[in-house]
């Protein structure tokens, strides 16, 4: 059990907006004599902390997220053209406002080399690699 000065203390709050938020109920403790006392679960329930986690850690599930650059050379203006609109087109067929995909691409016509850029989850990632493996191999 917590005093709402320890509460205030671990949140980084004033104690007086803690005993705000118990008076208006968002915050449940038990009043004993003149001093609230907040038990630990709700606590974490208030913050969104499962119990047991070190403060500052959720209980929502990690979320990883990838960064590549592809860069696939020799490659002329018309398989360029092919390659990038069907990559960036199956991304933008993609519909997943939570876990965004980004694919850009840069195409340097004097050295005849196109760049994918991809940023999404693993597994939209992967797919998007596995796309390019299978199109730049039609085009050998």
């Amino acid at each position: 059990m917590y005093s709402t000065e320890e509460v205030a203390d671990i949140l980084g709050l004033h104690v007086r907006t803690v005993r705000g938020y118990v008076r208006d109920g968002r915050l449940p403790a038990t009043r004993i004599g003149k001093q609230y006392r907040i038990a630990r679960d709700e606590l974490d329930k208030f913050t969104g902390v499962s119990p047991g986690l070190p403060a500052g850690v959720t209980s929502e599930p990690p979320r990883a997220e990838v960064s590549a650059v592809v860069q696939v050379a020799p490659l002329g203006p018309d398989a360029m053209s092919r390659l990038s609109g069907l990559v960036t087109g199956a991304a933008g067929a993609r519909r997943d406002d939570e876990n965004p995909l980004h694919v850009h691409t840069v195409y340097n016509p004097q050295r005849a080399s196109l760049k994918v850029i991809i940023v999404g989850t693993v597994g939209d990632t992967a797919t998007v690699l596995s796309l390019i493996s299978t199109l730049t191999r039609e085009q050998a």
